[in-house]
């Protein structure tokens, strides 16, 4: 095979963001397909018994089993990577998958981690259930407020984590000054982008050491495949997440990551087309219920903090509906054109309502810490004509009495 965007390391970091996503970490074998290939096998062969032996001592490079290496999956974490601005990175089975390797890899019985309270569901369910039972402290904070981070360390802090902008309450943390607090007690900061990308938002250069995703959302973008990334350093990825990793087994469908690379490619087009779209949905909907939990907004109070790091703020974001559960599903439920559907990124516009989905498994008092409240609604704007989706919002919102 032939790395034919990837074997000049100087070139392709002279790329813009845009030509990364296109041609970063292009392979192509002797065939010259201008696509790239899927490479469906789990194993390799060899040309003699000490190939092998030298490729598993790590003394030779080249392909050794499924499991650590696959030439499709190797071509989507080198355009991640590039399109990151990372180092290496390393894509795993589910966006859950990356979220819990990125914690794990790193966390040991006695050590502590502070969490952004405002998560994605499983993700808090892992902070809250899954890491006690291994004996690591955990304390959930209010992101938003730098001073908690600073509150929170201990001696034994080993991990900041948190989304920005959460899911689904869209709060903002500050990732320049969170990153500044981790790094002068020696602690690692993890940043969850599925919300953002590196098509809006780029964490490392912020401050951040490591950034986690579903690519199961905007990178793919069409609801196809379950797929997740962690991008950092080299010594992080390779000394750190790779032995979990490759040990433990999350690994990534060499079709999965076909079609995310497939994804990729019209990324930043989608990111930046369905963030504007968002927007001015959240400006119809606040003109009809008043407060928006969407940044993108002026009247948000994080709204200065988020275009500081954001090039924009996205293409989710919530609201509340008087009335509750029953209005909210009713709302739902008078819904003619946009999908309910707890998936987001895609480009068809979906709604939740996330009490009962996404941040169904934590307790009623767990969400309400987060702020998720019964009558809160989350909606990813997808690439249909604005106005439609702003005719389908009207109508519902008439027939759920708002």
């Amino acid at each position: 095979m032939k790395r034919t965007t990837g074997q000049n390391r100087e070139l392709t970091r002279t790329w813009r963001p845009a030509t990364r996503a296109v041609r970063g970490g292009t392979w192509r074998s002797d065939h010259g397909e201008t696509s790239e290939a899927i490479y469906v096998t789990s194993g390799y062969c060899y040309e003699d018994a000490a190939t092998p032996a030298a490729r598993f001592a790590g003394e030779q490079p080249g392909m050794t089993y499924a499991r650590t290496q696959n030439p499709s999956v190797q071509m989507l974490e080198e355009r991640i990577a590039l399109m990151e601005g990372a180092e290496a990175c390393r894509v795993q089975a589910s966006g859950m998958a990356a979220m819990t390797a990125a914690m794990l890899c790193q966390l040991s019985a006695g050590d502590h981690m502070v969490i952004g309270r405002a998560a994605f569901g499983p993700t808090r369910w892992v902070a809250d259930n899954l890491l006690p039972r291994f004996g690591i402290e955990v304390t959930t904070i209010d992101g938003r407020d730098n001073a908690a981070w600073e509150r929170a360390v201990r001696p034994n802090t080993k991990v900041f984590f948190f989304e920005t902008p959460s899911n689904p309450t869209m709060d903002v943390v500050d990732i320049r000054g969170v990153s500044a607090i981790a790094r002068a007690h020696g602690v690692r900061t993890v940043v969850d982008n599925a919300f953002a990308t590196s098509a809006l938002q780029r964490p490392l250069e912020l401050g951040a050491d490591v950034v986690a995703y579903a690519a199961t959302k905007l990178m793919d973008g069409q609801g196809r495949v379950l797929a997740g990334a962690v991008c950092g350093s080299a010594d992080f990825i390779n000394n750190v997440l790779l032995p979990f990793q490759r040990n433990t087994g999350p690994t990534l469908a060499p079709f999965n990551a076909w079609v995310v690379l497939k994804g990729l490619e019209t990324m930043d087009l989608r990111a930046h087309a369905q963030a504007d779209a968002a927007l001015e949905v959240a400006r119809f909907i606040e003109g009809r219920l008043g407060a928006v939990n969407m940044p993108g907004l002026p009247s948000h109070p994080q709204h200065d903090l988020c275009m500081s790091q954001m090039k924009k703020a996205g293409s989710v974001f919530s609201f509340e509906v008087p009335g509750g559960k029953a209005a909210a599903h009713a709302l739902l439920d008078a819904l003619a054109l946009i999908d309910i559907s707890n998936n987001i990124g895609d480009t068809k516009s979906l709604m939740t309502h996330p009490a009962t989905t996404t941040h169904s498994s934590l307790t009623p008092e767990t969400r309400a810490n987060m702020g998720i409240t019964d009558g809160m609604l989350r909606i990813s704007v997808g690439l249909e004509d604005v106005q439609d989706l702003i005719e389908d919002l009207d109508q519902a919102l008439t027939a759920a009495g708002c």
